[in-house]
């Protein structure tokens, strides 16, 4: 495989990744989260949150681990190191810090504390607890979308300043 098929080829696998994730961002921020605060009897809404957020769970690690590797081949093919100086790339800067805030829940803060907290205070204020959940995956998916919107107008010449 020549060397720009292999960027075209990273390129396609990075878009995919974002789709699949921020994609299932979207679908557990605006359907399955109001879904589940609907549910009245909280017992049987956690249990199902568990067993839905199990599988979007390892599909969201796969589509990020994609996306990071991806997208540090495509800055170092492109030598585009030098964008995290500019301030019109400021969409590289947030994607990177979306990228990063995912990884780090994923794969340290969830695992080591994260699962065990929510499930504590879902036992003690199921309301509360998943209206907090609510709002930070609002917060994630407009941080996201944003990073998403920036990132397709600048890599296609638009100038944001």
């Amino acid at each position: 495989m020549q060397e720009f098929d292999l960027f075209v080829f990273a390129r396609s696998l990075h878009i995919l990744g974002v789709v699949l994730w921020i994609g299932g961002v979207a679908f557990v921020t605006t359907v399955l989260i109001p879904s589940l605060k609907a549910i009245a009897d909280t017992e049987n809404r956690f249990e199902l949150f568990e067993r839905l957020e199990n599988r979007f769970s390892s599909q969201a690690k796969i589509a990020t681990l994609i996306t990071g590797f991806s997208g540090l081949y495509m800055l170092y093919f492109t030598d585009g190191w030098h964008r995290y100086t500019e301030l019109q790339f400021w969409w590289l800067h947030l994607m990177t810090l979306i990228w990063f805030i995912f990884i780090v829940v994923l794969f340290i803060f969830e695992p080591l504390f994260l699962h065990r907290w929510f499930h504590e205070k879902a036992t003690e204020d199921s309301d509360t607890a998943f209206r907090l959940l609510h709002t930070m995956h609002i917060l994630l998916l407009l941080l996201s979308l944003i990073a998403v919107f920036g990132a397709v107008a600048g890599s296609h010449g638009f100038k944001f300043f």
